[in-house]
């Protein structure tokens, strides 16, 4: 399965999807998950997914660890762990194309509504939401989108405290879809000595795109930073609307 090609494809889009996650704190993840269910069934991609991101995130995590609003990462965690014991208890998964719909939606909703009422992380018990969407989220379509992005785009944040704390909150989300994906649904993925081998080798280069984004973010200003990344944040919202409804259209 993983041929020196694929091996190299890999390498690649792990060291670019980490680097724009990196500049951004999204897009790369989604970018990510499109290559991987290409090249893998759906439980493995997930796991792998999931693995490589925790790398990229970690790191980031760990570079800008000085600006981690922690508060926040204690209730995305919270939330994410209870969205995967609802996930572990229950049968039901939404359509796909509806999934892709809602998060393709949220957006252009969430930044038209006005700043009293929009979605903001610093909030109370606003962290724990989006720990408890995203995390229902990764389980069904394995990315979060630009449905947890509109918790942030909003936030009075610098660039630096709105990317380490995502990355940091993103650890939590993806730790709990390499759980449900690697060991709690009934044929798990990452059984196999040599994904993990591969996976690893993945993490690698997801660490060294995350660490040659450091200098761009660095060089943003915050004024910057927000403008492009609503703009990132619409144009992922618009990409995942297509999909939904190209996957209705198809049934």
């Amino acid at each position: 399965m993983f041929t020196p090609l694929i091996l190299a494809a890999l390498a690649v889009v792990a060291v670019v999807t980490s680097f724009i996650s990196g500049i951004f704190g999204m897009a790369g993840g989604m970018l990510l998950i499109g290559f991987l269910l290409m090249i893998l069934p759906v439980p493995v991609a997930m796991v792998f997914h999931g693995v490589i991101q925790i790398a990229a995130n970690g790191w980031r995590s760990w570079l800008w660890r000085r600006h981690i609003n922690w508060g926040v990462v204690l209730g995305f965690g919270m939330g994410s762990v209870f969205s995967l014991v609802v996930f572990s208890s229950l049968a039901f998964v939404p359509p796909k194309w509806t999934v892709l719909m809602a998060v393709g939606l949220t957006p252009f909703v969430a930044l038209s509504v006005p700043q009293t009422l929009a979605p903001n992380i610093e909030r109370r018990g606003q962290a724990f939401l989006a720990g408890a969407i995203g995390g229902a989220l990764q389980l069904v379509s394995g990315v979060t989108g630009p449905i947890l992005d509109i918790f942030y785009v909003r936030t009075g944040m610098t660039r630096q405290v709105n990317v380490s704390t995502k990355a940091a909150a993103q650890v939590m989300g993806h730790l709990t879809k390499v759980t449900y994906f690697g060991a709690l649904i009934a044929d798990p993925a990452g059984r196999d000595w040599q994904q993990w081998a591969v996976m690893a080798f993945a993490a690698v280069f997801a660490v060294i795109g995350t660490t040659l984004s450091r200098g761009f973010l660095d060089r943003l200003s915050d004024k910057q930073f927000y403008y492009w990344t609503r703009r990132v944040i619409l144009v992922l919202g618009a990409v995942y609307i297509t999909q939904g409804l190209w996957q209705m259209a198809a049934k």
